[in-house]
């Protein structure tokens, strides 16, 4: 089986994934035993072990599926992204504009937060490229259990992109785009067998135990026998009633509000049909994996997402989910390493095999489109100097 020990205990590496296995190397690794590893406080390490770990375990949670020289020359980019605001230039004549947009004052509450909580993590920005695959946007939308498993349902052809089926899971998407996933393929809203639970804690074990001394109890117990109520009328004495009340109401050609209200109230009324609540079969410890980033506008109802935007950062928050410091020394070591064996210039013949890219083809239909419609306007305006 290739990659059986992805979610192995001893190396502890976190993958995307909801596994009870994962969790726990979740946990080793960010707040347990095997933290000491990637805190870089002293020097028993040279700057060469130091950049290959923080390499590793974050290249493991990122895009470990993804072939490391592929991952080079496709998914890292050339430079961190700079999510500062721009500087005012001197002798713009946009300054009314600007005083009317409230941005001088947008301005100076970006820098007042850039000075309490620090410059924005840019450099969880470099795994970019690895958030806008299809298979992964999958993931994040909690559609499926595992980027693994999101990548499967892209292949097996029961995800649409914008309405057409799509099984290319190396696609990258662009702003807008709309992927809706097949609700049988989703795993969580079909009730696993008995045999795929496991219970920890034993709750079920003592569920079982206390419905069987509720069982045995019921047994036991003798049965109570009702006493006759004598407050109660008899049967002759209640069809004597009967009959009297049957004498006092009004006949039916005059009719009167009581009667009306009787009438209305015999009548059925029709119940709309219980539609129900779809439910959902969430696998142990899934609960820290249950959120969205701000990129995405997901909707359950219809099992659909939307790509809204590419993932940015601000002060104090990135966009991008990481097990480690978006900031932190783990994730700048990482962009050291990768900074110092950048890939060599592509060709053609390289740019041939690059993994599908909606937002370039976007852009490239645009100026297509662009061409066409300037070759237009030139035929157009030389027809015109004929005439």
């Amino acid at each position: 089986m290739r990659d059986a020990g992805i979610f192995s205990i001893k190396r502890a590496l976190p993958r995307m994934s909801w596994t009870p296995k994962n969790l726990f190397n979740l946990y080793a690794r960010t707040a347990g035993p095997r933290r000491r590893e990637i805190t870089f406080r002293s020097a028993n390490s040279t700057l060469f072990q130091q950049r290959w770990k923080s390499k590793a375990v974050v290249r493991a949670y990122h895009g470990d599926f993804i072939n490391e020289k592929i991952f080079k020359r496709w998914y890292l980019p050339e430079t961190l992204p700079d999510v500062r605001p721009r500087r005012k230039v001197l002798g713009d004549d946009k300054a009314s504009l600007e005083e009317f947009a409230l941005r001088k004052k947008k301005e100076q509450d970006l820098a007042r937060e850039e000075e309490r909580k620090g410059m924005a993590p840019v450099g969880s920005l470099m795994f970019a490229e690895v958030e806008r695959r299809i298979d992964v946007f999958l993931f994040r939308c909690c559609f499926a259990q595992s980027v693994y498993e999101a990548r499967r349902l892209v292949i097996h052809g029961d995800v649409m992109l914008n309405g057409k089926q799509h099984q290319n899971a190396n696609t990258r998407l662009a702003p807008g785009d709309m992927v809706s996933v097949n609700p049988d393929a989703i795993r969580f809203f079909k009730k696993p067998p008995n045999d795929a639970w496991y219970d920890v804690n034993g709750y079920e074990a003592q569920v079982k135990r206390l419905e069987a001394l509720q069982v045995s109890e019921a047994k036991q117990k003798p049965l109570e026998v009702e006493e006759p109520d004598s407050s109660r009328p008899t049967a002759a004495e209640q069809a004597i009633i009967d009959a009297h009340l049957s004498k006092t109401q009004p006949t039916s050609d005059e009719p009167t509000d009581d009667a009306e209200t009787k009438a209305a109230a015999e009548t059925p009324v029709e119940k709309k049909p219980d539609v129900g609540i779809t439910p959902f079969y969430l696998p142990h410890f899934a609960s820290p994996w249950l959120f969205i980033p701000a990129y995405i506008e997901p909707c359950f109802t219809t099992c659909s997402a939307i790509y809204v935007r590419h993932p940015t950062a601000r002060p104090g928050y990135s966009e991008i989910p990481t097990p480690y410091d978006a900031d932190g020394e783990v994730v700048r070591f990482a962009w050291e390493w990768y900074v110092e064996r950048r890939p060599r210039m592509r060709t053609k013949t390289q740019l041939a095999r690059m993994p599908e890219d909606r937002a370039l083809a976007r852009m490239e239909e645009i100026n297509e489109g662009r061409k066409r419609l300037r070759k237009d306007v030139l035929r157009i305006t030389a027809g015109r100097r004929r005439i």
